[in-house]
């Protein structure tokens, strides 16, 4: 009876695990068909795709066969055309040479030269407009343009007008005049207000000042301190004050001189000192006092050749540039302050208006005034007066006139003002006012371009026609 019972039992087990097994084989089947199925679907879609593209190509292949006979039939008409334009082009060109008497290179020319022409015109027209509204700022741009030019030479400017250098015999003397921690030094610079340079340079030491009767005082001062061999702060006191009361005498005898050589009578004493101090002053590196004597004789000669007041004129000139030497910084231009200072000390009208007109600050209103600035810079442009050497003054004017001359149509080309005026003579018959105007600044461009020269250089074309008919 067990078994049996175990028998039975186990047949139920055997059944059950082969409908199991049966069940997941069916399943798989299943799947699997199912999974056939799906991609028969994706079969028949590609088919279809690949059938509707292949038609879609055999579409585009009809168009563009179609649309490559109308080009070519299009490309035939245009080559058509273009046979009949280059047909009617050529008989029109002959017609127009027939009319004209000029074939197609000549009418060619003379059109490119009628063009040329007026764009030149055209050209010159715009440059003149551009010039004219130039003008309205011009005195900004130069403002712009004087500062820039101060900014890049200021450096430059400032070490060499206000550096004197001492020469000493050893350089033991700079540990004597520097003194015990520097005591010497520090007087020094207290007393003269001039910075006391003592650095490796053999056999120098260095006053740097603006002020140049500042640093005259402190050079005078060391040199008798060097040689007395005594450096201690009470001596360098008592040494500059005396050198101070030395140089202040002989700063007023220099004026006192000067007056007396030039014949000018009853200036005032600050005036006097003032002429004095010019001695130790220079204006681009010309000695302000010789400046001043000169424009005084060349003011005195001219206004006598005219009629004029001689001594007025040689008064004015010698005091044209007080304002350059004043006793305290001033917030005025330097002939603005000398007319001050003139009007201060009891100077007459004319010679006042002469003094602050040399600039064109003010108005002239007096003869007098055009003397003195004419003068001045007759002075100024002297050749050599401002540090230029001749032989280099003189290749610059040759080189002006060169420029000048290599222009077709120059007959005479005149450098005059030492150099700061070109005067271009161009023949008439050549040359028009246009072509008058293109010259100048071609000119200017080349010199700004090519030349190295101070201040500016003004160019002047003159075109004139003169008839000339004789009477028998």
């Amino acid at each position: 009876m067990e078994a049996e019972a175990l028998k039975k039992d186990k047949i139920l087990q055997a059944k059950e695990k082969f409908l199991q097994l049966k069940e997941e084989h069916e399943k798989e089947v299943r799947e699997r068909e199912r999974n056939v199925q799906q991609l028969q679907e994706k079969a028949k879609q590609r088919e279809q795709q690949l059938s509707r593209q292949q038609q879609e190509l055999a579409n585009k292949e009809k168009n563009v066969d179609r649309l490559k006979g109308e080009l070519e039939q299009k490309l035939s008409g245009i080559e058509r055309r273009k046979e009949e334009s280059e047909k009617l082009h050529a008989k029109q060109v002959a017609l127009l040479e027939n009319i004209s008497g000029l074939n197609a290179e000549e009418a060619k020319k003379q059109l490119v030269t009628s063009l040329q022409d007026e764009a030149r015109t055209a050209a010159m027209a715009h440059i003149k407009e551009v010039q004219e509204e130039a003008k309205v700022n011009a005195n900004k741009e130069a403002k712009r343009i004087v500062i820039q030019t101060i900014q890049r030479v200021a450096t430059e400017h400032a070490i060499e007008n206000s550096v004197s250098v001492f020469h000493i015999e050893n350089d033991d003397v700079k540990g004597r005049v520097i003194g015990r921690e520097g005591r010497n030094i520090r007087t020094l610079e207290e007393l003269t207000g001039v910075e006391v340079i003592v650095d490796d340079t053999p056999g120098a030491i260095i006053l740097s000042c603006f002020d140049a009767v500042r640093r005259e005082v402190a050079r005078l001062a060391l040199h008798q301190l060097v040689k007395d061999g005594r450096i201690h702060p009470a001596r360098i006191e008592e040494i500059v004050a005396k050198t101070k009361k030395h140089l202040e005498e002989e700063i007023m005898e220099v004026g006192k001189r000067t007056c007396i050589d030039l014949g000018v009578h009853g200036l005032h004493n600050e005036l006097i000192r003032m002429v004095g101090r010019m001695k130790y002053r220079s204006s681009y590196g010309q000695n302000l006092l010789m400046h001043s004597r000169e424009t005084a004789n060349l003011s005195a000669i001219m206004a006598a050749e005219l009629g004029l007041n001689p001594k007025a004129a040689k008064r004015a000139g010698l005091l044209h540039d007080i304002g350059k030497v004043p006793d305290e910084e001033p917030e005025l231009p330097h002939a603005l302050l000398g007319m001050k200072l003139a009007e201060k000390y009891g100077e007459k009208p004319d010679v006042c208006n002469a003094i602050g007109a040399h600039h064109d600050e003010i108005e002239m209103t007096t003869l007098l005034s055009p003397i003195i600035q004419a003068c001045d810079a007759i002075s100024g442009a002297r050749p050599g007066a401002r540090r230029e050497a001749v032989e280099a003054y003189i290749q610059r004017l040759k080189d002006l006139e060169s420029l000048a001359m290599s222009y077709q149509g120059v007959t005479k080309a005149f450098a005059i003002q030492a150099g700061r005026e070109l005067r271009v003579m161009v023949e008439s018959d050549r040359i028009t006012d246009q072509q008058s105007d293109e010259i100048s600044m071609s000119i200017a461009d080349r010199i700004m371009k090519e030349m190295t020269y101070p201040g500016q250089v003004k160019i002047t074309v003159i075109r004139e026609k003169r008839s000339v008919a004789v009477a028998k």
